[in-house]
């Protein structure tokens, strides 16, 4: 039996109950949730990379070196004269061979080779990064409650874009397209942007406690988050125009800016050979650069709305995200206009695409600043 309390005692003094000590998996960035989002970090560069080395095997026209799907046995590229021949045979036997590069060198093959092999490469090394790292937190338990489902379905993503990936090469093998269809690579790259923005949302909610969020969520700014949601969706948007752009050369086209060619509007804007009309928002040129610049415009007269509404936020860091934003919206519009003037010339329109990858991040950090506020102490302001 306890003995009794003197009437002097302070409150609280002796024995205290001790706190709680928080799990493994929820101590802020340590522990599971730090190693995890460090895994997520190294993804999410393989996954850009990725972007980036498919955006140039398809400006070098080397998506349809390689012509057949091989996984496994793949990944290794030919050792000798006569593998290289073998492959060379295969190539020689599509209509882009024979219908625009007719005569190719065996050397200038290998260029091509080496970007589609490259690219291919670099899809097996996510796989085998994500797979590693899945199955080691899974195995030692080390994943926090509620997280197993949504790493899982990254890996199923991937697995789905190995097969768009060949569904896309595969409609530039028969017939007389010289390349893929377009609306499969806009198909291809939308769900590359789209593991992308998974990864760095989930690298964005590890940064802080389960704790953090919550507490965070209750000064969420609902219409600015709303507004940045849409944004998103719009940013997406642009990015499939971008890929269907890419799909049919069409920013090689049309090289003056405002203008296209001295008019507002292309001419024989839906006329596709043999084709009905409806296929031109796919196939024609004009049109679906002329989509591309007028979505361009009107993303950036939104982006300007969501600025402004973001600058009123009552929290520094949320402001300085749309900032962000603002000012990389700039600096894309700026190299779209680039890469329309040099005819989409290699590395100006690469950088755009970059660029595309570096706005996007943004829009996606912006926008869970606004469900999940990083609230100042009076010390710091809020203002």
């Amino acid at each position: 039996m306890a003995g009794k309390r003197s009437i002097f005692e302070e409150v609280g003094e002796g024995t205290r109950a001790a706190a709680p000590a928080p799990g493994v998996i929820d101590k802020g960035t340590g522990g599971a949730r730090g190693a995890i989002r460090g895994w997520l970090l190294v993804l999410f560069m393989l996954v850009a990379s990725m972007i980036v080395v498919g955006g140039l095997t398809r400006l070098t026209d080397s998506g349809l070196s390689i012509t057949e799907w091989r996984p496994v046995t793949g990944a290794l590229p030919p050792m000798s004269v006569e593998e290289w021949a073998v492959e060379f045979d295969k190539y020689r036997a599509i209509p882009e061979y024979q219908l625009q590069n007719k005569g190719m060198s065996l050397e200038d093959f290998k260029v091509i080779y080496w970007w589609e092999w490259g690219h291919r490469q670099l899809g097996r090394v996510v796989g085998l990064v994500w797979a590693a790292g899945f199955v080691f937190f899974w195995a030692t338990r080390r994943v926090p409650a509620g997280w197993t489902g949504r790493l899982l379905g990254l890996g199923a993503l991937g697995g789905l874009q190995g097969a768009i990936g060949w569904w896309m090469v595969s409609s530039g093998l028969t017939g007389e397209r010289v390349d893929v269809a377009s609306y499969r690579l806009a198909t291809h790259l939308g769900l590359a942007f789209v593991i992308l923005g998974l990864i760095a949302w989930y690298v964005l909610l590890l940064g802080r406690s389960e704790a953090q969020l919550m507490q965070a969520r209750r000064s969420r700014e609902a219409k600015l988050y709303s507004l940045s949601t849409g944004l998103m969706h719009f940013a997406f948007l642009q990015i499939l125009l971008g890929a269907l752009v890419a799909g049919i050369d069409a920013g090689r086209g049309f090289p003056t800016w405002p203008d296209m060619n001295g008019q507002f509007f292309p001419a024989d804007a839906f006329y596709v050979p043999g084709g009905p009309a409806w296929a031109a928002f796919f196939e024609n040129p004009g049109l679906v650069q002329f989509m591309h610049r007028m979505a361009g415009y009107l993303l950036f007269a939104f982006a300007i709305v969501v600025y402004l509404r973001g600058r009123r936020s009552a929290h520094r860091a949320t402001r300085g995200a749309f900032g962000a934003v603002m000012a990389m919206m700039v600096v894309q519009l700026l190299l779209g206009i680039a890469a329309v003037l040099t005819a989409a010339h290699l590395h100006v329109a690469i950088t755009h695409q970059v660029g595309a990858i570096l706005l996007w991040v943004l829009i996606l950090r912006a926008r869970h600043l606004s469900q999940y506020p990083l609230v100042g102490s009076i010390r710091e302001g809020t203002q």
